[in-house]
């Protein structure tokens, strides 16, 4: 596929001029710029769901294209299998549908689409693009309501697949393992990187450098012109044309771009006391399904808590529980005097369409509190947050969706809290948002509790997590989410291994026939007791372990150390455990 010379605009709004690029066979691109660039409106025009001024897209031939777009749509009268079947049967096709639905947790295939929530739509709308095993695949944010597994699922299957790929995506770990390229659109412009993420990051580091010594160089130029044209006005009479143009070239360039500037926003929080939340016997269940089941926490001064489990376990709920907006069945939640919530739920926020974007925050506050007698007005508040000066007197209404998720940030932020409870913060925003968001939480003076799907930004902002397993079932883990990741991986391999040797033990015992019994020999004996020795000392230090680990105070390396040997441990546990039943089966 290739793109040459394509112009955008929304009225006097341009989104990109004159961009040229191509797709060749195999290729894995993501797509990155700021929220209202014009990434969704792209990938819309190359699948001909929109129209373009100017420019050429041509395709190969027979190519077959398959496109995921940010808020799908079906007919609701469609069931799922419908829906992604598009009125192919073969078994093939059904085999495909009933496998990857399966990974993206929807079974029930005759399920109408009007009864499916945002995320099962989306989820459906995956499924359907990948069940026809397209040449060129286009999906505009893919891991939006998809849950850790199945996200790792999809990285997976990406990297086997024979496809080429034009993806926009907030995910940068999904990023850096599934593209060998990237397309940046900034001021306009395109600019291709031919690597993953990390070297994406890497090279726009040197071309942003770059750009800035050749603006500092134009502002210096342009400054001297100024000056010029300031205090010899007489003079102006007689410039050349070419002077005048030259000047407005400089003029624009300097107005215009603004590339990378140091955005630190160290906001002091209003005072938070050493009390924040309790959580006494907490109950909480629909039908069968149990969230919460006697849980008990106290939530410590300037903790950041993350937490992550797959959809359905009760994540958003625990935080609405939180919030007062949902009561438990039981139990008592005692929260702090001090506690100032910010709550930034997956709903968003219900804007006045025909307000102007610094006017919604205006309605919040008009000044927020840096300390030390500095404060910042609304107007400079959402420029840290990526909305020039320009921009904030847009109406609502002329926002795209990552906009307003970022405006509804802004509220959120404004108001500013001590405690900030965050459901999905990323969903929608674009990466650099993301980093500024990232860098607020990291000197934030407060509390945290979020929610989310994206590793990399877990890995960032907090220090423990709490895993929802599903059915009650809550692990408190010290570390990162990579950390976690380990820990579970180490974890499986261990089972399947102890799964393979009592396996392997049972099928030894087949082969004994039972009037073949005998008793223990006395080194035998020695090594009975010897073992029962060992298992207790061994348990003994996995609870010390275990209580160490549970404490949130353990810095990286003690973290890592601690893991590893309570990994061994377990390891030993099996090994020794198994050899103690052997020899228990054996009359002394």
């Amino acid at each position: 596929m290739q793109v040459e010379g394509l112009t955008k605009s929304f009225g006097d709004r341009l989104l990109f001029s004159d961009i040229t690029f191509g797709i060749v066979q195999g290729e894995r691109i993501g797509l990155i710029a700021t929220n209202g660039s014009g990434k969704t409106t792209l990938l819309n025009i190359i699948a001909d769901k929109e129209s373009y001024d100017e420019g050429r897209i041509t395709f190969r031939r027979d190519i077959k294209i398959g496109y995921l777009e940010q808020d799908p749509r079906f007919p609701e009268d469609f069931t799922v299998k419908q829906a992604c079947l598009d009125n192919c049967n073969d078994d093939e096709h059904r085999l495909r549908m009933e496998q990857i639905l399966t990974k993206l947790k929807i079974t029930d295939f005759e399920q109408i689409i009007s009864q499916l929530s945002g995320g099962q739509l989306k989820r459906v709308a995956l499924a359907a693009v990948l069940v026809h095993n397209p040449d060129l695949l286009i999906l505009d944010e893919p891991t939006n309501h998809l849950d850790l597994d199945m996200i790792e699922w999809l990285e997976g299957y990406l990297e086997r697949v024979n496809v080429s790929l034009l993806m926009v995506t907030h995910d940068r770990y999904f990023l850096d393992r599934v593209c060998n390229s990237i397309l940046e659109i900034d001021n306009q412009q395109i600019y291709t990187y031919k690597g993953n993420y990390s070297y994406y990051l890497e090279k726009r580091q040197d071309r942003v450098d770059a750009t800035n010594v050749e603006l500092s160089h134009a502002r210096n130029l342009y400054k001297t012109e100024l000056e010029w044209m300031r205090r010899m006005p007489q003079a102006r009479a007689h410039k050349s044309r070419y002077r005048e143009d030259n000047f407005a070239t400089l003029e624009k360039k300097v107005k215009g771009v603004s590339q990378d500037q140091s955005i630190q926003l160290n906001v002091k929080s209003t005072y938070i006391g050493s009390k924040i939340f309790e959580a006494e016997h907490l109950c909480k269940q629909y039908g069968d399904l149990k969230i919460l089941n006697d849980f008990n926490y106290v939530f410590s001064r300037y903790e950041k808590m993350g937490i992550v489990g797959n959809n359905g376990t009760g994540k958003s709920t625990f935080l609405k529980i939180l919030m007062g907006q949902e009561s438990a069945d039981s139990g008592m939640l005692d929260i702090g005097e001090t506690v100032r919530f910010g709550y930034y739920s997956q709903d968003g926020l219900k804007f006045d369409e025909q307000q102007k974007v610094l006017d919604v925050i205006r309605d919040v506050a008009e000044v927020i509190d840096l300390g030390d007698g500095h404060k910042l007005t609304a107007s400079q508040f959402l420029q840290h947050f990526l909305f020039s000066p320009d921009s904030q007197y847009n109406y609502v209404y002329k926002l795209s969706g990552g906009e307003k998720r970022r405006l509804y940030l802004c509220t959120v932020l404004m108001t500013n809290p001590n405690f900030l409870i965050l459901d999905e913060p990323t969903n929608d925003l674009d990466i650099l948002t993301m980093n500024i968001l990232e860098e607020y939480l990291r000197t934030f003076n407060g509390c945290l509790i979020v929610v989310s799907h994206d590793r990399y930004f877990m890995d960032k902002v907090v220090d423990h997590l709490m895993v929802f397993h599903g059915q009650a079932e809550i692990q408190d883990f010290p570390g990162s989410y990579t950390q976690y990741r380990e820990w579970k991986e180490a974890k499986e391999q261990t089972t399947q291994k102890a799964t393979k040797e009592v396996t392997s033990d049972v099928n030894k015992t087949k082969k004994v026939r039972l009037n073949d019994k005998r008793r223990k020999t006395y080194k035998e004996r020695l090594e009975f007791e010897s073992l029962e020795k060992e298992i207790e000392q061994l348990e003994q230090e996995k609870k010390t372990l275990e209580a160490a680990l549970s404490t949130g105070t353990l810095d990286a390396a003690e973290i890592t150390e601690k893991s590893k040997r309570y990994s061994d441990i377990e390891n030993a546990l099996d090994e020794k455990s198994m050899r103690w039943l052997e020899l228990g089966e054996i009359d002394d």
